[in-house]
């Protein structure tokens, strides 16, 4: 009988905090979610604890086989070996800067063809609800395939907001909604601009950015922009919308 971790996987996320903070390796991500690769690899100390959000990790005392600190560390040998920066989690740091730092881009803000990105990761499911440049933002919620379907839209649109992006149709649409709620609970988010594309299943995207806002009973100030395709016109913009 020892302590161990133990993970509630209806509350994983899945984001890998505490994989990164696991000293000997004993978490992995599968399928999505965290979970103890041996019992043999965990101390039990709980050093995962304080970096889950969702509460998805506790301690309990089962019985269990002993901690191999050796088995441990030649586990962690094999997977640092393995790991490549695609497949390492996405760990936002402590101090990183509400406002980008561009001073080593070629192209500043605000000039033809510039990065106006001031927040990694970007995709809905990887990003962290409490990233400080969150903080007060401004929001893009765009579709995946907008960005390739309007070449402007680092000028038009990612200027002066903080993009997240999604695919209505390939996305799970819990997760998205929960997502996007859990970043308007923790943070004083100052309007959401929703751009899709015109085909039905993008326009989802507007009722999922809804459905946040409506989950946590917090109203945002919301606008839609409707984006076409190439057959429609040759700029890419079909109509805008907003309201």
């Amino acid at each position: 009988m020892r302590k161990i971790i133990k993970i509630d996987q209806s509350l994983c996320n899945g984001c890998g905090e505490c994989i990164t903070s696991c000293a000997e390796g004993a978490i992995e991500l599968v399928d999505g979610k965290a979970r103890v690769v041996s019992d043999s690899f965990c101390d039990g100390l709980g050093a995962c604890l304080a970096v889950c959000r969702n509460g998805a990790l506790t301690i309990e005392e089962r019985e269990v086989e002993e901690f191999d600190e050796k088995a441990a560390k030649e586990h962690q040998r094999g997977a640092d070996a393995a790991l490549t920066p695609c497949t390492l989690p996405i760990t936002l740091k402590p101090d990183q800067r509400a406002k980008p730092d561009f001073s080593h881009e070629k192209i500043k803000p605000g000039q033809d063809s510039a990065n106006e990105l001031c927040g990694w990761p970007i995709q809905m499911r990887l990003v962290r609800p409490w990233a400080p440049y969150l903080q007060g933002a401004r929001l893009l919620v765009a579709g995946d395939c907008t960005a390739f379907a309007y070449p402007a839209i680092q000028q038009d649109f990612v200027k002066g907001r903080v993009a997240l992006v999604g695919c209505p149709k390939l996305d799970e649409t819990a997760p998205f909604v929960d997502k996007l709620s859990e970043i308007l609970k923790a943070n004083e988010i100052r309007d959401i601009t929703v751009l899709h594309m015109t085909v039905p299943c993008c326009s989802q995207l507007e009722t999922l950015g809804s459905g946040g806002s409506a989950t946590i009973g917090k109203g945002c100030a919301t606008k839609k922009l409707c984006g076409g395709n190439r057959r429609q016109t040759e700029s890419g913009i079909d109509r805008m919308e907003k309201f």
